[in-house]
């Protein structure tokens, strides 16, 4: 068991304490933005509607008192639309039964797709099939945001082609049309296995009532063209008919407990709780990331028991590495000790990730990491063969990934430290997260050495004020960049989630991880560093 060196009691504690939970509230103010969806205003025009909202659909379909694990909320921060990007994704329990689940909201521009609710709908669909989850739709569409068609016509395609993929893989789909899907949108109850649709609310067609009169001068309405009831009694399209909401996420309730659906992963052992409170995980992490922190104190907050079996403790000690448990699922752990990768920290990882993929055991990167080494010395000593090595590992490892960046993710430390780039089947930031090409003031100083370097090339002056000036816009930029909010918006990660969370997160990942089952072994052995 890990006997924790912490000191809630130091004055160093409650700094870092009181530092990320003014992050916290931070986060609690953007999570606000994306669950009051288009405003007061909009939500009440749905609600005159008679209509549920998107949350509120979710609630009732998942069964009683089971978690839901929001993914990408805070998806187009940052950016011109709104927190969430009109869209509500996440992994719930459905008759028992771990879905992902994706729900429109029409209070934001109608339930419009923008290229960030595309960016989360595909990740939404590579999620169910990564992990094999079943796949639940709650459509209320008007289709592509069109002053952005640019961005969205052609890779948007990609989502009908995932429905198809999915359910060619056997991992069944469900569209409960609860209003328009209209256009492109058309083809997600087109392509879905089951389709429910609400009479009297649903609408699909590829071209309402005025395209229609454009293109062929035929008249038409919104029913007899693409209404529910036209659909369950005409066309065919809707398998069934429900007479309101709650009757529509009663059917789809219905739908999944009738697939008889079943884990193929591992079977969790018995769980423990960890020997030392969560509460504890918001005072371990400095505010200034260059002050290092032992990863071993987050270890024992989450592990099962606090109990780690660490492999090699006396050999490249930046970076820990063992096996625990987590809600009962064994986990390979790689965490980052002094922020700095070394050819031996390379070696020892390049070893590990490959006996876990021996054992078939997941693999489990808790990040803060400023990259590589540098320098003479190091390059000479086989720095880029080494961080080669291990980012070989990582890229044809077999087993599923999981990532939490807790502090620094910088430069190519963020690839060896299984980044997003690298496919972990789920990432996700703690508040206190940092993530570029390299720090802020490096990044600065790298550009005025270039700039001193070229202007005395050129037998010039260098301008001191200038560079004073470049250096402080480029490090705040940079500084501006690399924070949680913004990388989260972009989808560079699933989440930013509150450290006491971390452990029930990862629990959730680890059991719908395993409704998989276990994959195949890569084919070669283990090579010693």
């Amino acid at each position: 068991m890990i006997r924790s060196r912490l000191d809630p009691a130091s004055d160093d504690y409650r700094r870092r304490r009181e530092a990320m939970l003014a992050k916290l509230a931070d986060l609690d103010a953007e999570h606000a933005k994306a669950v009051a969806g288009g405003g007061e205003k909009y939500v009440e025009r749905h609600r005159g509607r008679g209509k549920l909202l998107a949350r509120e659909r979710i609630e009732l379909l998942v069964d009683a008192d089971s978690p839901f694990l929001e993914l990408s909320p805070l998806a187009a921060w940052g950016s011109e639309f709104q927190v969430g990007a009109g869209m509500v994704a996440g992994i719930g329990v459905i008759e028992g039964v771990e879905c992902v689940i994706t729900a429109n909201d029409p209070t934001v521009r109608g339930g419009a797709s923008n290229p960030w609710t595309l960016k989360k709908s595909l990740r939404a669909a590579d999620i169910a099939l990564q992990n094999r989850l079943p796949y639940v739709n709650l459509v209320e569409s008007g289709g592509a945001d069109l002053p952005t068609q640019k961005e969205i016509f052609i890779p948007g395609g990609r989502i009908f082609r995932d429905l198809t993929r999915l359910s060619a893989a056997g991992i069944p789909t469900v569209a409960l049309v609860f209003g328009n899907s209209t256009a492109g949108g058309a083809y997600v109850p087109g392509m879905s296995d089951y389709v429910v649709m609400v009479r009297e609310r649903a609408k699909v067609f590829l071209g309402g009532p005025p395209l229609v009169k454009m293109a062929t001068g035929e008249e038409s309405d919104d029913e007899s063209l693409g209404g529910a009831e036209m659909h369950a009694r005409v066309s065919g399209l809707a398998d069934h008919l429900a007479q309101d909401e709650h009757d529509a996420l009663r059917i789809g309730r219905r739908i999944v407990r009738s697939l008889n659906w079943h884990k193929q992963g591992i079977t969790p052992l018995p769980t423990q709780e960890p020997k030392y409170p969560a509460d504890e995980l918001l005072g371990i992490v400095p505010e200034d990331l260059k002050v290092p922190f032992d990863p071993r104190e987050v270890i024992a907050r989450v592990a099962d028991g606090s109990e780690f079996e660490e492999f090699k403790p006396l050999y490249g000690a930046s970076l820990v590495t063992g096996w625990a448990r987590i809600h009962g699922y064994p986990v390979g752990v790689l965490a980052n000790a002094q922020g700095v990768l070394f050819s031996e920290e390379s070696q020892k990882a390049t070893q590990f990730i490959q006996l876990a993929n021996q054992s078939r055991t997941p693999l489990l990167f808790l990040q803060n990491t400023t990259g590589y080494m540098v320098g003479k010395d190091y390059e000479q000593g086989g720095i880029i063969k080494h961080g080669a090595m291990m980012i070989n590992a990582v890229s044809n490892s077999t087993v599923p990934h999981l990532t939490i960046v807790m502090g620094a993710s910088y430069g190519a430390g963020n690839y060896g430290m299984c980044g997003r780039a690298y496919d972990p089947r789920f990432l996700f930031s703690w508040p206190s997260a940092k993530s570029a090409v390299m720090g802020p003031a490096q990044l600065a100083g790298v550009l005025s050495i270039v700039g001193r370097a070229s202007a005395q090339a050129r037998g010039q002056v260098y301008d001191e004020e200038a560079d004073a000036a470049m250096r402080a816009m480029v490090e705040a930029q940079i500084e501006a960049e690399s924070l949680p909010f913004f990388l989260s918006g972009r989808l560079y990660d699933d989440g930013v989630i509150d450290p006491r969370d971390t452990r029930t997160v990862l629990g959730m990942c680890l059991s719908a991880i395993n409704s998989a089952p276990v994959p195949p072994a890569a084919g070669f052995g283990v090579f010693r560093p």
